[in-house]
Order: structure tokens, then sequence, then C-alpha cells
């Protein structure tokens, strides 16, 4: 399916409402709550106040190239979703759409992943851009323009931006915190998708640790995979 008509899905069941799947037709004519869902989407930000999680990636990597920091998919991945952490815990809203998924190497958005994934180990280049469920054409999804957003993304940058891929993973997977939590729950239960759900995060951001010293553990890996 192609991700900005499961983003838009995702909205609508987030909003307990119902996307119909028959045709682009009915797509062509669907309205939430009289709103033009697509048109919200193409801004970047949903009308819930949620962003389109590429476009704070783009912003992100905007903001890295300012500073000359290149950033691969796994790098990017850590610092989009301590942003959406760090925001989730201070407004108690999503900073993003949808939700990241317990990977090999620590907390993913699919969606996001997708939209780079050419790039695979290298440091990324290009710009994230979307698709019109509606006509078809692709267009640039740029980042948000709102100054606490900004501000927010350059605290991100400022705080965990200069660490490498390894020190990213490491604080990541530290003991008891989303990730950790939930890849060992699926041990003993069922994990849709490894998902790690936002109240999860709320609940044990706390527990992200800083490693200072030591080598890393999974030294300096370049590309993350679903876990098996």
């Amino acid at each position: 399916m192609d991700i900005d008509l499961c983003l838009s899905v995702w909205l609508a069941a987030r909003r307990g409402e119902r996307l119909e799947f028959g045709a682009v037709q009915a797509a062509r004519t669907k309205r939430l709550r009289g709103l033009d869902w697509t048109n919200q989407i193409l801004r970047g930000m949903s009308s819930t106040g949620a962003y389109d999680p590429r476009s704070i990636a783009n912003l992100l990597l905007e903001i890295a190239d300012q500073q000359q920091r290149p950033l691969t998919n796994l790098e990017l991945q850590k610092l989009l979703y301590f942003a959406h952490a760090i925001f989730l815990i201070e407004t108690g809203d999503p900073l993003i759409l949808g939700c990241f998924e317990a990977w090999q190497y620590g907390p993913v958005h699919p969606i996001v992943y997708k939209a780079f994934q050419e790039s695979r180990d290298k440091p990324i280049r290009s710009r994230a851009s979307r698709v019109d469920v509606l006509t078809g054409m692709k267009s640039p999804l740029p980042p948000p323009a709102s100054p606490p957003i900004r501000e927010l993304c350059l605290r991100i940058m400022a705080q965990y931006g200069r660490m490498t891929a390894g020190r990213l993973v490491d604080i990541s997977h530290a003991k008891n915190a989303p990730w950790h939590y939930i890849v060992n729950k699926a041990k003993t239960s069922l994990a849709l998708g490894l998902r790690i759900p936002d109240n999860v995060i709320v609940e044990r951001f706390r527990y992200h640790k800083v490693s200072v010293g030591a080598k890393p553990t999974y030294g300096e890996p370049s590309e993350d995979t679903p876990l098996a």
C-alpha cells in the first residue's frame, strides 16, 4: 500500500472514522469532518496537530546540513524518536503520525525508513516527498515552519546530534527503556509488529541513559533491519 495512503488511513482510524478502499474514486470524495485531509497532510501537519513524520525528518536533515553533520537513515531514526518522545512528554501530544517499531538497532519509524531507504548506509542527500493519493502527483514535503518545532529539533541536534550511530543505538537500547521493554515483552506475549506505543514512551523514556567512556556495545552500525 502507498505510504501516503497508509498515513491517511492511520489518521482516519485515529479520529474514529472509516476510509473506504473500494476504489480511488472513494478516496477522491471522502472528507474527514468537513476538512480536506489530503491538503492537511500535504502541508506536513494533520488536523489532529501531529506532523507527517517525513516532514520532521526533513527538518532534522535541514538542521544537520546547516551544522555540517551528515546523517544516515539509522542516525536519523534515533533523532526522530528522541524528538517525538521529548515533545510527547513535554506537551502530552504526539509530534508525528504513526508508530515507531523496535528494530535491531532501536526505534524505527517505518514510513521514514522507507522514504530514505535508497541511501542505505550512506549519508542522506535527498529530502522526503509525498505522492498525492488523489492525483498521483509527487510533491515536496516542506519542513515545519513552526518556531517551537524548529526549536525542539535544534535542541535534539544539540543534545544528540554529535553522537555517533553506536552511541545513539546504546541510548535507545537502555535497560527498561521503551525499546528494551517492547523487545522483552514480545518474548512472552504478542506484540503487534513490535510497535512502541506512545504510553510506553512516556512511562519509560526516563530510563534512557547516555553512555560515556566505554566503546559502543554494537560498534558503529550503519543500517537497521526489523527484528525477526
